[in-house]
């Protein structure tokens, strides 16, 4: 049986490589393996932790930015349990794994030899402590991909602002603006080479480049991460912002785009209507960057909670609405990113434990189990079912190690003998989900009606909840 699978593959893999021979020239911008990483974690967690989350008073982003914390030894996890951190996100099925190893404090959750201002300056653990070393520990004792994020963009101990020292002119200001830049480029080359391989470095809102007067962070990462997500400057972007912080992008979302930075430049052209270029992408862009969907998990009913509040368990995002955002981003060929925030303890709330593990658990109910499944290259591919079934949801994804290629594609049951139109679409990328509701179907067909080059699909599955 072993050896007819096999045989039954590379008959597969041939009569593909043979069709595509023939089709046309036409360059498809691919996934590197760390895009492919990416897209296949489908859900990622990015934990905010600051000095602020222990001041008692509720977060103000305008005013954090430029408010210096009074006394950073309010700083004083006492229970502080990575291990636990990462279980509870991993219980939702984040494969990728994010710590702000800087924010807007400018505070680094590390031993710095580049800033002062970290942990080493504290009480807390005689000054010893290394949260991101423990975060990084932990994801690899759980098998989940670390990531790190740092933020230079905002500095309210220094006085950065968007990336910049006031400028009034003088020397004064041209010399804190280098010494922040070799700040910012240390910090980097310690966090890129002492915590081995990472799969994301995320710059929060980018990172101005040599050429806009910030400090030359790329040469850096690529220095030592050979293999790793880079969000994001004006150089380059592996990924790009999907235009809101809602956990959701709009359909079609390409993961094809057509500048190699994501929002770093062109900003007419980029923010225009809404987003509308890095919400939807661009199906004849030359860059392979897909879209993220990056929302808090304290952001329900009127908040939007980065990091924890006490008090604030009814704003944990409700479980439909959770599930919402995954149609809409892992549905829609995004990864979706949800912010989790350790409390003064330094552990993850139990209301928020219980949330994200019920999230966990409903994906795993409705999609762990499909009723069929085949695969195939061309442009028509059927199933039986054996009996009629209702159906509730129907996934395609496309081998997107060979680019998206699909541009327009119909899917249609058989009920009572007869074709019927289930759902149609554009784009699939890594994954489409279409809901359907429908009755004693016994079999399907997708239909791809339009592609760039021949439809490699890696699945096409139809689910029953």
């Amino acid at each position: 049986m072993i050896k007819i699978k096999f045989l039954f593959l590379l008959a597969f893999i041939t009569f593909c490589n043979v069709v595509e021979a023939s089709n046309n020239n036409r360059v498809i911008p691919v996934p590197s393996v760390a895009q492919l990483n990416w897209q296949n974690a489908e859900i990622a967690a990015v934990f905010h932790y600051d000095l602020h989350v222990f001041d008692g008073v509720r977060y103000s982003q305008p005013h954090n930015r430029i408010t210096p914390i009074a006394d950073m030894n309010i700083f004083n996890p006492q229970y502080l349990d990575t291990d636990q951190w990462i279980r509870s996100v991993k219980a939702m099925g984040a494969k990728i794994a994010i710590i702000t190893a800087t924010h807007e404090t400018g505070f680094a959750m590390y031993q710095s030899d580049a800033n002062p201002y970290c942990l080493k300056a504290l009480k807390w653990r005689d000054g010893k402590g290394d949260i991101v070393r423990d975060f990084v520990n932990s994801c690899r004792k759980y098998g989940i991909l670390p990531g790190i994020y740092i933020g230079i963009r905002w500095n309210s101990f220094l006085g950065v602002h968007d990336f910049m020292m006031p400028n009034d002119g003088s020397g004064f200001q041209k010399n804190r603006q280098k010494f922040y830049n070799r700040m910012c480029e240390r910090m980097t080359e310690e966090l890129m080479s002492r915590y081995g391989e990472l799969a994301v470095v995320w710059y929060d809102g980018g990172g101005h480049g040599p050429e806009l007067g910030g400090p030359d962070i790329l040469p850096i990462v690529e220095r030592y991460q050979k293999n790793i997500i880079f969000y994001h400057n004006s150089q380059r972007a592996d990924m790009r912002w999907g235009g809101s912080e809602t956990g959701m992008v709009p359909y079609p979302c390409w993961g094809t785009y057509p500048f190699p930075y994501s929002h770093s430049k062109n900003q007419d052209v980029i923010f225009k209507d809404d987003n509308r270029l890095l919400k939807n992408g661009d199906p004849d862009g030359g860059y392979y960057m897909p879209a993220m969907s990056d929302v808090p998990l304290r952001g329900y009913n009127g908040r939007h909670e980065w990091f924890w509040e006490p008090d604030d368990e009814s704003h944990i995002q409700s479980l439909d609405k959770l599930i919402e955002m995954y149609y809409n981003s892992v549905g829609h060929n995004s990864t979706l990113i949800i912010g989790v925030t350790p409390d003064t303890r330094g552990l993850l709330p139990a209301a928020d434990n219980i949330r994200m593990k019920q999230f966990g658990d409903e994906i795993k109910r409705r999609f762990a189990q499909p009723i069929a499944e085949v695969r195939g290259c061309g442009k028509r591919l059927e199933m039986n079912l054996n009996r009629p079934y209702h159906i509730d949801a129907i996934v395609l994804c496309e081998d997107i190690s060979k680019g998206e290629r699909v541009r327009q594609y119909k899917v249609e049951g058989k009920v009572n003998g007869k074709w019927k139109m289930l759902t149609t679409g554009s784009c699939i990328g890594h994954k489409k989900i279409d809901t359907v509701v429908a009755d004693k179907v016994s079999a399907l067909r997708l239909r791809v009606d339009k592609a760039v080059d021949v439809p490699h699909i890696s699945r096409f599955a139809v689910y029953a909840y």
